[in-house]
């Protein structure tokens, strides 16, 4: 994976308003996006200690991003797979709504990484942050979403 060249002191830290806005809203339009700071890969196949070296951010950030292609559990189903191969993600509260000028613009799922298998798995301090688009912003079904990751 090629990274972008980043300039020194550069910091990426997006609000959910810009994450959702331009970054996944672009993606998922196949719009360019000026600097190409989040790859896409397939977040699933990976535990999250693996993922670090996958971001084009500096690993001392302990924060990184992604887009994911949308992986459904089932093939007619809604339910998305979160299997790793040595856990699971494992969704926590309720979904938080994305706010743009009073105007529903996507989601924010927060999701906590389990060793094991699902319901006897051991929490561990990965925490994720899934963002989706809205059905009325996306055009069509959303392909991608966008993934924050952190290690607390």
């Amino acid at each position: 994976m090629g990274g972008a060249s980043l300039p020194p002191g550069f910091r990426f830290h997006p609000t959910d308003e810009e994450l959702v806005g331009y970054y996944l809203k672009r993606k998922t339009d196949g719009l360019e996006i000026e600097l190409e700071v989040i790859p896409v890969i397939d977040l699933y196949k990976f535990d999250p200690w693996e993922l670090p070296e996958k971001s084009f951010l500096p690993k001392r950030d302990m924060e990184w991003f992604f887009f994911c292609p949308r992986d459904k559990k089932y093939p007619n189903g809604s339910r998305t797979n979160r299997a790793t191969k040595s856990g699971y993600w494992k969704a926590t509260g309720k979904d938080r709504k994305v706010v743009c000028q009073s105007a529903v613009i996507g989601y924010r799922k927060t999701l906590v990484f389990y060793c094991g298998r699902a319901p006897l798995g051991d929490r561990t301090d990965w925490v994720m942050h899934e963002y989706r688009l809205s059905d009325d912003v996306s055009q069509g079904s959303p392909v991608f979403q966008v993934i924050h990751m952190s290690f607390v």
